[in-house]
């Protein structure tokens, strides 16, 4: 299928083909009648991805400061790789659309195949011909409701949740500023609401669009007309509520906000103007600024948007889906009309030009639509013991020898940050591997992927990669939650499986992949626990020398907090930051004392991340690892101490490693990039899978290691040790 993108880096516009997105539980597939190009927020994404490296760094200082924290906590090349990575990628356009139900996903039952539905989200209702939309994110669209019409559904909700915010009452007068096509909307909507509104544009054209819709008057903020119709309408008191419905760098609408608003008037940002609020004027007339949040209650909430959980109506009346089904009433009903905001309609295979047109001013919108090839022909459409299971194989634990002449074909599942930063770079140009094939629920990620790394196929059928008999290993890089599945899955086909950390979540899942190893007879299993291979840590290990008695081990790993909105949080579906994590601590412990753990002891303060986990070893060794949240940023993320026979190995993040005995071992001063043994593990495994050799690391010890970390949680929630028990 087709899909509008965009190069963040370059600037480059491109209409791509990408993959059909699979439709997952939960969803519909929708085949796009007309969708909507946000003259607003678009366009500057565009006029960004244009802008030298130093002017998109001016324009977000926020991503600046996350990357200054990466270089802090990760080092200069890592950050780059990931920066880089991401600038270098398409980037999908669009979020407001209409569309026809190809497919429905399990759950839903709501709509059917055929029906005509609006849908919302700039993951989910892209400039495509088909797209996966999850549940709170559409709506069906009102009978003889056209489909070009439906389509402004998304930008509707985004006014009608800033004039919400607003609590207008009838009688009221209101200003909006910015007579674009949140403001156009805005107008309307207040007009319908009984408020008379004044508004503010210095394009005379857009004046005239937005009286003719029911504004009271309107005029250019720079003349004294718009003054003069507010003293008029509020007898010299100033109007009830400001719009902010502009964009720019000037300070002008907030500075007019406050010199035409009543006393204790309420002022609402919908969107993205500058806010230097002068101090004086707002706080003399005490006025109320608010900020309306894109559609409406439940957006960036990952648990209503993407798992469908709606918030009862008794205590949310309005949310996302329910702002957008109210707006498709009232365009259905007459007392919204877009029609005279359609500036232009774009077959959607001229999307470059059109954008281009934009954005060089030649095309004078308020909107554009993109009709799509199926409505341009038809027309529009209508405290415990916890068992470490047993390792059960049902055949020998090497594989057949591949010819050496004959390259590893490797296919992803998962495309994300970490898959495209830290282990495709390392395998894209390694001799003797062909990339075969990416997996990703989205398209654009899969496309993106195969674009950059060289992947002879894209996809989001995994059915069809796991049925290829030429794929000799699956790589399992998706969201914690789904990778036991997946390597269950894996396995079961016969496959070489690299899955990172997490392997499971639960005692569960950990058991069915070893249902899987027992039934196939296929335990070609690794694990992403990179941090053993890593060479400076390999190195002080062998300056450390053999160990005679036991040892005592501290781990420190200053985690630091998430930033908000991070999946990593959705402990619910995804585990907690040290199921997911914990397990790369725990294996270098492990693999620096050479044995699996016996037993786990785990405390956390109440309301606190900040863990201590105690592990004991069949020597009597232990090793502690602090995982902490709380710590400051600028500190190292990972120091650790090995100290044992007179002898102490001191690694610090990575960068610098020492041993002090009878004679001390420093390594070099000089500042290195922080390798933490992606590289190495990568080789690892694919020699195994072309030699037919033993695994990187032994089966028992990452069941051991994972269980480990699965027995913290039910130290934290019981209280005492959690033995681990192998069972029989």
């Amino acid at each position: 299928m087709k899909q509008v993108v965009q190069n963040y880096k370059s600037g480059e516009l491109a209409v791509l083909d990408v993959p059909v997105p699979g439709c997952k539980p939960g969803g519909v597939l929708v085949r796009s009648a007309y969708s909507l190009i946000s003259t607003g927020t678009e366009l500057m994404k565009v006029s960004e991805a244009g802008m030298s490296m130093l002017g998109k760094a001016r324009s977000r200082p926020d991503q600046v400061a996350k990357v200054m924290q990466s270089v802090a906590t990760n080092g200069v090349p890592a950050t780059y790789r990931k920066v880089m990575g991401k600038l270098d990628s398409y980037t999908p356009l669009g979020y407001s659309l209409c569309g026809v139900v190809e497919q429905v996903g399990a759950g839903i039952d709501d709509v059917k195949v055929g029906d005509l539905v609006a849908c919302a989200g700039n993951e989910h209702a892209l400039h495509a011909e088909l797209n996966w939309v999850p549940k709170n994110l559409y709506t069906p669209v009102p009978d003889g409701l056209a489909p070009s019409h439906a389509a402004f559904g998304t930008v509707g909700s985004i006014a009608m949740q800033g004039v919400r915010r607003g609590e207008p009452q009838l009688g009221e007068v209101a200003l909006v500023i910015g007579l674009g096509l949140i403001g156009q909307l805005v107008v309307q909507l207040l007009a319908a609401s009984g408020v008379r509104v004044v508004g503010a544009d210095p394009d005379p054209t857009r004046c005239e669009l937005a009286e003719r819709l029911g504004a009271a008057a309107c005029g250019d903020p720079a003349s004294a007309a718009v003054e003069v119709a507010v003293a008029e309408l509020t007898d010299g008191h100033g109007v009830d509520q400001v719009y902010l419905a502009a964009g720019g760098g000037s300070n002008q609408p907030v500075e007019l906000a406050a010199r035409l608003c009543r006393d204790r008037g309420r002022v609402v940002d919908i969107g993205k103007c500058r806010l230097d609020l002068p101090w004086n004027a707002y706080y003399e007339k005490e006025l109320d600024v608010r900020f309306s949040r894109s559609y409406g209650p439940g957006r960036y909430d990952p648990e209503y948007e993407l798992e469908g959980r709606d918030y009862p109506i008794g205590y949310v009346r309005w949310t996302e889906r329910r702002n957008l089904a109210c707006f498709l009433d009232l365009v259905a009903r007459g007392s919204v009309d877009v029609e005279p905001l359609v500036s232009h309609v774009a077959d959607f295979d001229d999307a470059v030009e059109t954008y281009q047109r934009l954005k060089d001013g030649e095309l004078k919108a308020v909107a554009v639509l993109f009709r799509y090839a199926e409505a341009a022909a038809e027309g529009e459409p209508e405290a415990p013991s916890v068992a470490v299971p047993a390792v059960r194989r049902g055949g020998g634990a090497s594989a057949p020898a591949r010819a050496a002449t004959s390259p590893v074909r490797l296919a992803f599942v998962g495309a994300g940050n970490y898959a495209t930063s830290m282990l495709l770079p390392h395998l894209a140009q390694r001799e003797g591997v062909e990339l075969s094939t990416v997996v990703t629920t989205t398209a654009l990620s899969a496309a993106n992927a195969q674009r950059k790394f060289g992947f002879a196929g894209a996809t989001t059928d995994l059915d069809a990669v796991l049925g290829d008999k030429s794929v000799d290993a699956v790589f399992v890089v998706t969201r914690h939650s789904s990778h036991a599945e997946l390597t269950r899955k894996a396995l079961l086909a016969g496959k070489a499986v690299f899955v990172e950390k997490p392997l499971a979540l639960t005692e569960d899942e950990l058991a069915g992949v070893l249902t899987a190893v027992a039934e196939s007879g296929n335990d070609r299993l690794q694990v992403g626990f990179n941090r053993r291979f890593a060479p400076l840590l390999q190195e002080a290990r062998e300056r450390f020398g053999v160990r005679t008695g036991p040892a005592s081990l501290r781990y420190l790993v200053n985690a630091g907090r998430l930033q908000h909105g991070s999946w990593y949080l959705q402990q619910g579906t995804e585990g907690s930051r040290f199921a997911g994590e914990g397990g790369h601590f725990i294996d270098t412990a492990s693999w620096l004392l050479e044995a699996d753990p016996v037993s786990v002891y785990a405390t956390a303060a109440p309301g606190n991340e900040d863990l201590q986990v105690v592990l004991r070893y069949p020597d009597g060794s232990t090793a502690t690892i602090s995982y902490v949240t709380t710590g400051a940023p600028g500190f190292p993320k990972e120091t650790l101490d090995l100290v044992a026979d007179g002898k102490v190995l001191r690694l610090d993040d990575f960068v610098r490693a020492s041993v002090y005995g009878r004679k001390r071992w420093v390594s070099s001063r000089l500042p290195k990039a922080r390798d933490k043994g992606q590289n190495a593990e990568l080789a690892a495994f694919i020699k195994a899978v072309r030699t037919g050799g033993p695994m990187p690391v032994p089966l028992d010890s990452l069941v051991a290691t994972t269980a480990a970390t699965l027995a913290v949680q039910a130290g934290l929630t019981g209280g005492a040790p959690a033995t681990l028990a192998r069972t029989r």
